[in-house]
């Protein structure tokens, strides 16, 4: 005999609704305190013993709140084993009983902080039930998307669990693409739904009261769907409040808001606050955080395992902790991007390029951002085809981050085809590539016509570098220098 705390996960997976209706119909509404006891058969778990039940009931506007939180967490899971957006989407739509079954789960696991009456945050949800998921796929395997449509009951043909690797997830039987997302068109609905007195919701009037237009906040729900599910006094508005209170104007909040809707799932004491934090102890500008958020604010939703397991690999290339700091505090995005599949391929394409990478992310961290394949390789193809070596674009790179940023058509070759014009040679781009961040129209045709009138020689560097009043001081000076020597050449002939 196991009672309900003993149970593993693939156990649990199985309870037969059947077997005692209130399990599968009001666990996701009672408090469980008891006791449940079961006897395990082929496909799964039998009900034997009575189950008890606290009946003080959890809130409906927060068991709402944690299936779409639920549905958040499946969908993404299910992505990452393969499944595309719309398929993995329709299989949660097919999975009402399941849902309610993970919110059971997080009930049990985290029940003492419901007896507090403490909410779980978006990061706590994420982190009760993906290893939960994981455990499943690696006993089911291709067998769990499912699963997950019949639970409770078992799929029509089981097959043996494998010990090798679990399979990649396949499309479960009898979903067609002519599914709606109903899940989707229940929450943007929420968004605009009146009560009886035909008022808005408070969250929603709340949010129009931030600057959000209800297009906005439906635009949110369709991209996030648990959005329009949080407390309004329990996670909106305090996340609101402190951002505020960092020195954020409240004309910033909807685009805040729209980047990263997720942040107001987050426990300000238990997870955002720490996580900011963390952050200065990484290097990141306090007095920042204002700047940061709201180029950002998604660097607030991450786990601290991303975090730490970023900067080990900006430390990996040789930075300081005051260069990461610095890197942190500009392009806070940068812990964006995934260190196995982006940050440490381009490290080593820049090192074929005998680039110092130090240097380049210090100086340029955004091209960390940038597709190696896209962006990356035509424009080194676009240099060696011109007639530079490999060590020159090193060289090019390294003096100027920013070179790769710019696209192919519209910079690099309307500037290149004008600089072929000029009477400098190729050498002048390796001394001074950031020609290609200066305005073609505005800047380099001006200044190089002018000089070109005046009759006089500048370094590329002097004639784009420079302010404008200096820029006509050296041309002024260089014209003076040049009629003095031609007259004394012209006594000197005369003579």
């Amino acid at each position: 005999m196991q009672t309900f705390s003993q149970l593993g996960p693939s156990e649990i997976f199985f309870i037969a609704r059947r077997a005692n209706p209130i399990t599968s119909n009001c666990r996701a509404q009672l408090w469980f305190t008891g006791r449940l006891s079961f006897r395990q058969e082929t496909f799964g778990v039998r009900l034997k013993n009575r189950v008890e039940f606290n009946p003080r009931p959890v809130p409906p506007n927060l068991i709402a709140a944690e299936k779409e939180e639920a549905k958040a967490v499946l969908t993404l899971f299910f992505k990452k084993q393969g499944l595309s957006n719309s398929v993995s989407v329709r299989i949660i739509n097919k999975s009402e009983h399941f849902i309610d079954h993970l919110v059971s789960r997080l009930h049990s696991v985290h029940k003492a902080r419901y007896l507090v009456g403490r909410e779980l945050t978006t990061l706590e949800i994420r982190d009760s039930l993906i290893p939960y998921l994981e455990h499943l796929h690696e006993e089911h395997g291709d067998l769990l998307s499912d699963l997950v449509v019949s639970f409770p009951d078992p799929p029509t043909d089981p097959r043996p669990v494998s010990s090798s690797s679990p399979a990649p997830l396949s499309p479960p039987r009898g979903l067609t693409d002519s599914a709606l997302d109903t899940r989707k068109l229940r929450a943007v609905s929420r968004v605009s739904e009146l009560d009886t007195e035909g008022a808005l919701r408070p969250q929603t009037l709340y949010l129009l009261d931030l600057g959000l237009t209800l297009e906005q906040i439906k635009t949110i729900t369709r991209k996030f769907s648990a959005f329009p599910y949080y407390s309004l006094e329990g996670k909106i508005k305090p996340v609101v409040e402190f951002l505020l209170d960092l020195g954020i104007p409240k004309s910033d909040i909807p685009t805040i808001l729209c980047k990263r809707p997720q942040i107001c799932g987050i426990s300000l004491t238990d997870n955002l606050k720490p996580t900011m934090t963390f952050l200065e102890t990484l290097g990141i500008d306090k007095n920042q955080w204002a700047k940061i958020i709201y180029r950002f604010p998604a660097i607030l939703t991450y786990s601290r395992q991303k975090l730490t397991s970023t900067v080990e690999f900006l430390t990996q290339t040789g930075l300081s902790e005051e260069q990461i700091g610095r890197i942190l505090t500009r392009c806070p995005n940068i812990m964006s991007y995934s260190v196995e599949d982006k940050l440490r391929p381009t490290m080593e394409y820049f090192r074929s390029l005998n680039v110092d990478v130090a240097v380049l992310l210090h100086r340029c961290p955004q091209t960390f951002g940038l597709s190696i394949e896209s962006n990356l390789k035509p424009v080194t193809e676009f240099f060696l085809e011109k007639g530079y070596g490999i060590d020159e674009i090193g060289i090019m790179i390294s003096r100027y981050g920013a070179l790769y940023t710019f696209s192919l058509k519209e910079n690099l070759t309307p500037k290149w085809d004008y600089f072929q014009t000029m009477d400098y040679p190729k050498s002048e781009l390796v001394k001074f590539p950031q020609f290609f961040g200066y305005s073609l129209q505005e800047r380099i045709k001006p200044r190089y016509e002018l000089v070109k009138r005046s009759g006089v020689r500048l370094l590329l560097n002097q004639v784009l570098s420079l302010s404008g009043v200096e820029f006509e001081k050296v041309v002024k000076k260089k014209m003076m220098k040049k009629l003095v020597s031609d007259n004394n050449n012209e006594i000197a002939d005369s003579e």
